[in-house]
């Protein structure tokens, strides 16, 4: 078996030390690992596998070590400086910032969704924005037997999303502390504003729902609309999805695709009171569905809840199943 050099870019954010503790519960054919961060964070030690690993800085001569695969969560600026060296000198690159999502050169990939992506790679994987990960694990399964004609996405999305930072604002939140990272208290607060404005009176967040949702299932001109609202929940993004299908279905139908589609918890059983929440979902791989139901205002029309942690399935272990895929 194949023996691989890992580099982790960016190893001291929330990101990147996720995909550390990810990495650690995976037996990857992985012999030497190198994490990198800013200039600030460099010479920092972080405990991985038991060993104590220095934090290097990140430079334009780091991948002169001769990396098979690179895991980048340092952000776009980072990204478009240093996955292209990277993957000039042979390291294929899977990236987790924007830098690179709608490249028509780059794959943007789910594993459980379009994993034949992956080895159509030039050097560089895009992971996906966080929310659309979880949107289109389970919205594949169904446009793979109804075709989905339009989407409607209402999300209702975790602090950890925005990083440390928003994390603390809704920590200091509790306290009275104005916060730093949002544009208004996010404590006992919803900010339909995620990332900036843009002319047409959509967020970036949504924006790249909508856009990466049509690259990954095919559709360029798939009709999406959609409203993304940061909550003052600490990790795993929340979704309402509504679907309107070419093709009509049946509900049984609905929960047994589900059942069997891969990557999928399915958590609907209203008599009990069982369906898809964030504290379920932290620590998960997996994305939570419920509250599955037949949407009657349409002809064919179908509405679902969907969860999942944010940080793991958003974002590292997403990276980290591509990085298992390239290693098989």
């Amino acid at each position: 078996m194949n023996k691989y050099k890992l580099a982790i870019v960016g190893a001291t954010g929330v990101v990147g030390r996720t995909v550390l503790k990810v990495l650690e519960e995976k037996n990857l054919p992985i012999s030497e690992y190198m994490l990198f961060a800013s200039k600030k964070s460099a010479g920092n030690k972080i405990k991985f596998f038991n060993k104590d690993y220095l934090v290097q800085e990140l430079t334009e001569n780091s991948f002169d070590y001769g990396f098979d695969f690179a895991i980048f969560s340092a952000g776009s600026d980072i990204s478009k400086k240093f996955s292209p060296i990277a993957s000039s000198k042979g390291c294929i690159v899977i990236d987790n910032s924007n830098a690179f999502r709608m490249d028509e050169n780059v794959p943007l990939v789910v594993p459980e969704v379009n994993p034949e992506e992956i080895n159509m790679n030039k050097g560089i994987i895009a992971n996906p924005n966080c929310s659309t990960i979880q949107a289109v694990v389970a919205l594949k399964p169904l446009d793979n037997k109804y075709k989905i004609k339009r989407i409607i996405y209402s999300t209702y999305q975790a602090v950890s999303g925005a990083g440390r930072q928003g994390i603390e604002d809704l920590q200091n939140g509790y306290k009275n502390i104005m916060p730093k990272k949002f544009p208004h208290p996010i404590y006992n607060n919803c900010l339909p504003h995620i990332d900036v404005f843009m002319e047409n009176r959509y967020t970036k967040e949504e924006q790249k729902m909508i856009n990466e949702t049509r690259k990954i299932l095919k559709k360029p001109n798939l009709p999406i609309t959609a409203t993304a609202v940061r909550v003052p929940v600490e990790n795993s993004h929340s979704e309402s999805i509504n679907i309107e299908f070419e093709n009509d279905f049946n509900i049984d139908d609905i929960f047994s695709i589900f059942k069997e589609a891969p990557g999928i918890i399915l958590a609907d059983d209203i008599e009990n009171n069982i369906y898809p929440l964030a504290t379920n979902a932290n620590g998960q791989d997996k994305v939570l569905v419920g509250r599955i139901r037949r949407d009657y205002s349409v002809k064919y029309g179908l509405n679902i809840w969907v969860v999942a942690d944010n940080i793991r399935k958003g974002a590292a272990s997403n990276a980290v199943q591509i990085l298992e895929k390239l290693c098989n």
